[in-house]
Parts: C-alpha cells; structure tokens; sequence
C-alpha cells in the first residue's frame, strides 16, 4: 500500500535525465509500515471492549484511530522518496510521477471495490478506495518542499475537520462500509460525499497526515538528528494534542456544553468522548475538542499524527544498529497491499468470529512468514509487482527521458 521506502540522490529534475539513483531501503520505515498492518489487523479482529466490564480492550486502546493515520503517514513519506526525497522532481520527471501516481492511485482504488464486492454487511470497513482517493488528492502537492508541506497538511487537519461539521447535514447518507463499483456507479455523488468527508477515512482528513509524511519524506531521514526530532516532537505532539483536549473539556466548559446537546446525557457522552460521537454536524461546535479515536477533530488528527510520528522516529533510530530482528515487520511492511487485501478476502470468509484471538495470531503468523519467505525467494510482493509494472507503463507516456520504476521495489 505505501511506496518504497527508498532514499534517492539529487537528480537534474524538469531536464529528462534518468531518475536519481535508488539508495538502500529505509528498514525503518518497513518496519513502521509492518506495525501499522499488524495495527489494522488487530482492529479488525480483536474485540474492541471487554464484555465483562465494557472497557476498551487493549487492542483497541493501542490501535484504533492510530494504525490508519500511521499508513496514511508513511504513504506520504514513500511518496516524497520516490519523488525526488529531498529534491523535488519537476518539470518531466513530476509529470511522470503525477501520471505513475494516477495509475497507482486508480488502481488500488478497484482493488478496494473488488474486496468491498466480497465483503459482508457487519465486515470491517477496508482502507484501500480511500488510500486511492488519497494518492489522488497528493497530485497538486507532489513538487512542494517540506515546510509548504507541513503548512498545507495543519491547514487541512484544521479545515477538514471545520468543514465536516458545518456541511455534514447536508451531505447525502453514508453508502457502505465497503463500498462496491455498483455502489460507485449508482450513488457517485453519496460516494464522492463519504470518500472525503463522511467515512471511516474521510481523504480531506486524512490529507493531514499524507502531506505531513511527503514534508518528513523531503528531510535527509538517514540523519540520526532527523531521527530524533521525530520522535520528540511527534511524542510532544500527542502529549499537547490530548492536554488541550482535555483542558477545553473539563477546564474551559467543553463538557458541559456537550452535555446540553438535546438528548444527550453523562452516560451518552462518556460513551461518545471514548469512543467517538456517532453524528455531531450541526450540532455545537465542542465537538471538534474531543479526541476519541476516528472522530476526525483538529485534536485527534494531531495526537494520531504525533504518534505516527514518534512510531516512524523510533523505528529509524533502531534500525540503524543490528537489524534482524526487525525482518518480520519490515517485510512485512514491504508488501503491505498483498498481505492487508489477503487479509481482508480471509475476513470475508466470517469465521473469526467465535475465537478472534486465535485468528488474529493466525493472521499474523501467515502474513510473517510469507512475507519473509517471499522476500527473501522473490522480492517484491506479488501485488506490488502487478501494480509496478502498471505503474512503470503509465510514466512512460509522458515523452523524453527514462520512464523509471515509480513503484515498489
């Protein structure tokens, strides 16, 4: 799902030479991008509360809201390494980037509708149309320098979530959690309204951390000061994201003006602070305080985005040393498409249900040993090879020059 995690020299950008030369992978990164499908995985089949008591699993807790934003993040930083990392491509070579990127883009987006066709009514909602329209909304931004980048991802992370609040009511009704081509061919309007502003992903949002992960992708990430600064400053970020929240709530009146919201009593409230609102536009705007997993509010996209942040730091400082023991999450962070879209056609076959742990270990070990064992044999990931090589013949339509890879290596 995200692109690899390369580093690239400073090429002659805009003149038609070949592409920069590709640099050893960023395990780091892999092995963010691997914690972040074990992340989703989790979410999808472990229990999100304890039936003994109704409090948040720990799955839930350490998980929910957090796997997502992280992918959307590093998706952004494997766009800005193969792009140019901290040289921006233009002229010819941004074009063919912008096509690669467009066939990419389209092309996991049907992905998506193909496992939405598959899926089940009550089956978890899978990422893959969302990332697509993703890639799509990264197009104008993929030739900006990382402090325009970081600029343009506080304005959505503050706008988005604005917007949302003031036009939800008059937005046509979610489709489905899976949509289908059907679903896109017979409600486009609905579909457009729920990819970027009413589902589970909402692109507008999630906007914020695609672009934040292109600004930190244009930084020189091999730096162990790089390395560093990410890690303190996202922790710095979630920290202020989650005290500010909480001040404007139990210190500045928030809550009690969420709780005069009709119909709304403490019981209701506490359920909605902890696990997300199930429908607040047009009703006070308190709302957008509140940080609870997937409610897309200015707080909770900055505490999602600090984590990843911290999570990405991390992982780039450990690798730097011996690195074995971070095979199993960077391969599987190498082909992150393959294993996410196996996993959700096992998910349709229901039979996780009755015994979710079992099944998630299932999972996992199924995913880290095949992509171990296909790393080490064969490389990239089957569907990252298909997908490549589609990738690779849409840039060569753009004329002069090397078309290079523009995919997963």
């Amino acid at each position: 799902m995200g692109r690899t995690a390369r580093t690239e020299e400073p090429s002659r950008a805009g003149t038609g030479s070949a592409p920069a030369t590709r640099g050893r992978r960023l395990a780091g990164v892999d092995a963010a991008r691997g914690l972040a499908l074990i992340g989703l995985m989790s979410v999808h089949i472990l229990p999100a509360w304890d039936d003994a008591d109704e409090e948040p699993t720990w799955s839930y807790i350490l998980f929910s809201g957090d796997s997502a934003a992280l992918f959307a993040l590093l998706a952004g930083v494997g766009l800005a390494l193969t792009t140019g990392g901290r040289n921006p491509h233009a002229g010819r070579d941004l074009a063919r980037d912008r096509v690669g990127l467009t066939a990419r883009a389209l092309l996991i987006a049907l992905v998506g509708l193909g496992i939405g066709s598959l899926m089940p009514e009550d089956a978890p909602n899978n990422i893959l149309i969302y990332y697509g329209v993703f890639f799509l909304l990264a197009l104008p931004f993929l030739g900006l320098g990382s402090r325009a980048l970081f600029a343009w991802a506080a304005g959505f992370g503050i706008g988005a979530p604005v917007l949302i609040w003031r036009t939800g009511e008059s937005l046509p009704d979610f489709v489905s959690g899976n949509p289908t081509l059907g679903d896109l061919l017979a409600e486009p309007g609905a579909m457009l309204a729920q990819l970027l502003l009413t589902g589970t992903y909402p692109a507008l949002t999630y906007a914020t951390y695609l672009l934040a992960g292109l600004g930190v992708g244009r930084l020189d990430l091999r730096r162990r000061e790089v390395q560093l600064r990410l890690l303190v400053v996202g922790l710095g970020v979630t920290v202020l994201a989650r005290v500010g929240s909480y001040l404007l709530l139990h210190a500045a009146g928030g809550y009690q003006r969420l709780l005069d919201t009709p119909g709304m009593d403490e019981e209701e409230l506490a359920e909605a602070l902890l696990w997300g609102p199930d429908d607040v536009p047009g009703s006070t705007a308190w709302w957008l305080v509140i940080d609870a997993p997937h409610s897309n509010t200015p707080f909770a996209i900055a505490a999602s985005l600090g984590v990843g942040l911290a999570v990405l730091g991390f992982f780039l400082l450990v690798s730097r040393g011996p690195g074995g023991w971070l095979l199993p999450l960077s391969a599987m962070g190498g082909m992150t498409l393959s294993l996410y879209t196996a996993h959700l056609v096992a998910l349709s076959l229901e039979v996780h249900y009755d015994r979710p742990y079992l099944w998630f270990a299932i999972h996992l070990a199924a995913a880290v040993l095949f992509a171990v064992a296909w790393r080490r044999s064969l490389g990239q990931g089957p569907l990252e090879r298909g997908v490549g090589a589609a990738v690779h013949g849409a840039r060569r339509l753009v004329p002069g020059g090397s078309a290079g890879t523009g995919g997963h290596r």
